[in-house]
């Protein structure tokens, strides 16, 4: 971690536009076996110039009970992140309110039985949680790390999966879809099948550049861009703007001896981040972290410079959409 913070603060940028309000819809929190990334670890990240008003956290299996029912040991990291989103709502870690919407998990292969564990999650953070994830990231690859619940192929179209899926509009919560680019059509087939909920596309559809996908740039994304078009039909749809740090991506820049510029994220990315703004409109976009994970190729103030990069060019009305307002809407978030 010392190697990777210093590595990190040798490409370190002051913040462009630093007064811009920004919601901050995707991070993790956690404390698993040899790695943590806690309150004071997103604070230092988010301290780097930005104007981060506030977070939403996403699940990353980190504090589950160590005991009772299987299916409701998740609750324990709801538990654990609405402990930290009211230390954090304290005021005395600074003016960023972390934590200030939760997305768990559930096992939607529960079926309606994971009704159960939908309102324990709601009983246990009634202010901030909002919705799930459980992820359907799977591909056949030996090199491709497939979702950390293990998904079985094919997750998406299983009976028993969609009868799990239909006890979150029920409850008005949403879900987060996490998966890999050639799985979008299941995605397309779920959103038209619930039309009435709220599917939040994670990292603009996972596109995969590493193992069978490494060396085929071209041919991917205009298989991606397709699927994303596709699926921008579906109104019940939003897309989280980011997400192409991580290491599945292909680029490599983390075994480099500099980190990347803003300046060259932002070439790298624009092409993919303008084709997604351009399918769903900005009312249906919101640029987004995912940290800690893609720390692993820049730093936070870093990410946000070629996030802001990318819409140089957008309106004032469309910058807030994109940086802050549709992340509030979506996750009902008042945090001014």
């Amino acid at each position: 971690m010392a190697d990777l913070n210093a590595w990190l603060k040798s490409g370190a940028e002051p913040a462009l536009d630093p007064d811009l309000p920004i919601l901050d819809p995707h991070h993790h929190l956690w404390d698993h076996p040899g790695t943590r990334y806690l309150l004071e670890d997103i604070l230092a990240d988010t301290g780097q110039g930005h104007n981060i008003r506030a977070t939403v956290f996403v699940e990353c299996a980190s504090m589950y009970r160590a005991s009772g029912p299987e299916p409701m040991r998740p609750v324990g990291e709801t538990e654990f992140v609405n402990g930290i989103a009211a230390m954090s709502a304290s005021g005395g870690y600074g003016e960023t309110t972390v934590a200030s919407g939760i997305v768990g998990f559930a096992d939607l292969g529960l079926g309606a039985a994971v009704g159960d564990v939908l309102d324990a999650h709601q009983r246990r953070a009634p202010d901030r949680f909002r919705g799930i994830r459980h992820s359907a990231a799977y591909d056949s690859s030996d090199a491709i790390r497939n979702g950390h619940t293990n998904p079985p192929p094919g997750m998406l179209m299983d009976p028993v999966f969609r009868e799990g899926f239909a006890q979150l509009a029920k409850r008005d919560m949403s879900f987060d879809a996490w998966l890999y680019h050639p799985q979008l059509p299941d995605l397309i087939d779920l959103a038209r099948s619930f039309p009435e909920t709220t599917i939040i596309l994670d990292h603009i559809g996972g596109v995969l550049g590493v193992g069978p996908y490494a060396g085929r740039a071209d041919e991917i994304f205009a298989e991606w861009a397709r699927s994303i078009t596709e699926l921008a039909q579906c109104q019940n749809v939003v897309v989280k703007l980011g997400g192409l740090g991580m290491k599945m991506a292909g680029r490599a820049w983390h075994k480099r001896p500099q980190p990347p510029s803003s300046t060259e994220l932002a070439e790298v990315w624009e092409p993919y981040l303008m084709h997604c703004i351009e399918a769903f409109g900005p009312s249906r976009g919101m640029f987004e972290s995912n940290f800690p994970v893609d720390r692993a190729s820049c730093g936070y103030g870093v990410l946000w410079n070629a996030l802001k990069r990318v819409a140089a060019d957008f309106s004032v009305d469309e910058k807030s959409a994109l940086f802050h307002d549709n992340a509030a809407r979506i996750y009902r978030i008042n945090e001014i």
